[in-house]
């Protein structure tokens, strides 16, 4: 792990805890949205991409801000996850999301023991 300083640190740890509960929830509407009735599929699915994009443009920020590479391999998974939507996917994208959960969390770990070992948490 590469060394963090305290203000990259403390960045990342709040980028990073945002951006996981953006994509849990994320993730939850990509599941609820395989039980929508037909008609109302297409109208979920353009909120849910715009929902994604929002939190793809964080991510992004996250990543212009800290230079911490989970924050863009957290934009890569969800770049995928956005086209596995618009392909009608829903399933497969919760995966992709999952693995940008994944990495914004390894982002916001790393930090938090930066913090931690300078008793900031």
């Amino acid at each position: 792990m590469v060394s963090m300083d305290l203000p990259t640190a403390m960045k990342s740890y709040q980028y990073g805890e945002r951006a996981k509960s953006e994509l849990i929830v994320a993730s939850q509407l990509a599941n609820a949205l395989e039980g929508f009735p037909e008609i109302e599929r297409a109208g979920g699915r353009r909120m849910l991409l715009m929902l994604m994009e929002a939190i793809r443009s964080e991510l992004q920020f996250a990543y212009a801000s800290t230079s911490q590479q989970d924050f863009s391999r957290s934009v890569d998974a969800l770049n995928t996850a956005i086209s596995l939507i618009e392909s009608n996917q829903p399933n497969q994208a919760s995966e992709k999301i999952a693995a940008a959960i994944s990495a914004s969390t390894t982002s916001a770990q790393h930090a938090w023991q930066v913090l931690s070992e300078h008793g900031l948490l």
